[in-house]
């Protein structure tokens, strides 16, 4: 019997679950993607500011990953290893070592967990638990850990926890720098919660914080916040995971998020770019007195994925590079210059921006603007999401390698329309 398929975008609205999200906002079937850019099936050209939710830092194919992947696959490279030792994985870590740990004085050992950013969290706090005998979780509001049980337990947003069906329990959440206004310490209250035996808050196994909260908004901590909360944890014997899937891999301007903090976290959750081609891939970074969990005790089908360490490995090649982090450096500068300019242009809409480094958002008034932006950014060929518990905030995330003249004319676009719907909303 022969079947046809249907065109356009009918076969998902027929067999694909409901469940799916970003195609909802981006309409579009793509067929072609190269740096900043992708095409779809008629040939139309979209900017990319959207980067994978931050797994295409370095853009869409990079070169040199591509080069090396295909290279591997012609040679007959094992694809899929368990946790097996294979030479991919073994030049990764060797690479890893030498560019990234090494240089920032870093001693961890790497776990590999399965492939996704929530498979990391879970490993994390089964060896926070392990390593420590308590069971409870400090996580923060606003903050998103990943969708999966135990990660969902320390995520914020409700409507993402309604879906879980059961109680999640074993976190306690605190308010995240600036959470209750500018006149509360929010560590100061963390500090009193745990040290007031009447406050019903028992000693924690660790702190699970993001730098910049990049489901949530783009609340960002400051240096001195997240400081002050490396030291809590150091004098209240409690461990410190830094969640990095979002912030890290150099897309606050800094491979690690924490660096320019001073601090180092007990244990590191990397994924999303780490890969730096949108192979999957995730890892814990544990200092080794802690790396406790038995062979097993986590474990994934999928934590071996050769092809994942062969593009991570070629992408490290920038972080050899002082010139990168210079290039990068100046990228930043120019963002923060391109928003400051948003903000004073678009002053009556409350255009406030949000995050740091290449994680960057705007906030509005008006909360529902940022939605209508982000779908006509998509109808004038640009590509850009919206965060925070109501979508309240419009992301940019345009790859960390972008040159500085594609990064102006994405923002020149994202400008004219913010104008387009501010002037339409006007006229209603």
């Amino acid at each position: 019997m022969t079947t046809t398929t249907p065109a356009g975008t009918a076969v998902f609205d027929q067999l694909e679950s409901e469940i799916r999200t970003y195609c909802r906002r981006f309409p579009a079937v793509f067929t072609r993607a190269s740096g900043h850019r992708m095409w779809d099936e008629d040939g139309r050209e979209y900017l990319d500011f959207l980067s994978g939710a931050g797994a295409l830092n370095y853009g869409h194919n990079p070169a040199a990953a591509r080069q090396a992947l295909v290279d591997y696959l012609l040679a007959d490279g094992p694809v899929h290893g368990l946790d097996l030792h294979t030479g991919a994985k073994r030049r990764f870590l060797e690479r890893f070592q030498e560019v990234v740990l090494a240089p920032r004085g870093l001693s961890y050992r790497v776990q590999f967990t399965g492939p996704t950013g929530t498979n990391a969290i879970e490993s994390a706090f089964k060896t926070v638990r392990r390593a420590t005998g308590r069971t409870g979780i400090i996580a923060f509001t606003g903050g998103f850990h990943g969708l999966s049980l135990g990660a969902l337990a320390a995520s914020a947003t409700a409507f993402k926890r309604g879906a879980a069906g059961v109680p999640l329990g074993n976190v306690v959440r605190m308010p995240y720098e600036g959470f209750a206004g500018e006149g509360v310490d929010t560590i100061d209250y963390l500090t009193r919660m745990l040290d007031d035996p009447g406050s019903g808050i028992d000693r924690p196994a660790a702190f699970v914080v993001e730098t910049v909260q990049g489901e949530g908004g783009l609340n960002t901590a400051s240096p001195e916040w997240l400081r002050r909360l490396a030291q809590l944890a150091r004098e209240r014997d409690i461990l410190l995971i830094v969640d990095d899937i979002q912030a890290g891999c150099g897309r606050t301007g800094t491979f690690f998020s924490f660096e320019e903090s001073g601090i180092t976290p007990d244990l590191v959750c990397l994924s999303k770019s780490i890969s730096g081609y949108g192979l999957p891939m995730a890892l814990v970074l544990v200092k080794p007195e802690l790396d406790q969990l038995g062979p097993g005790e986590h474990s994934g089908t999928f934590r071996g994925n050769n092809l994942a360490f062969v593009t991570a490995t070629a992408c490290l090649d920038h972080w050899a590079d002082p010139a990168f982090a210079e290039g990068l450096a100046e990228r930043v500068e120019v963002l923060d210059g391109l928003l400051a300019d948003l903000a004073r242009r678009f002053a009556a809409l409350g255009c406030t921006p949000r995050g740091r480094g290449l994680i960057r958002g705007l906030g509005f008034t008006d909360p529902a603007l940022a939605d209508k932006v982000s779908r006509a950014a998509f109808a004038a060929g640009l590509l850009v999401e919206t965060t925070g518990a109501s979508g309240q905030v419009l992301k940019i995330m345009p790859p960390i390698v972008l040159a500085e003249d594609r990064l102006v004319h994405g923002i020149t676009l994202l400008a004219d329309v913010i104008d387009a719907v501010s002037r339409k909303e006007e006229d209603r």
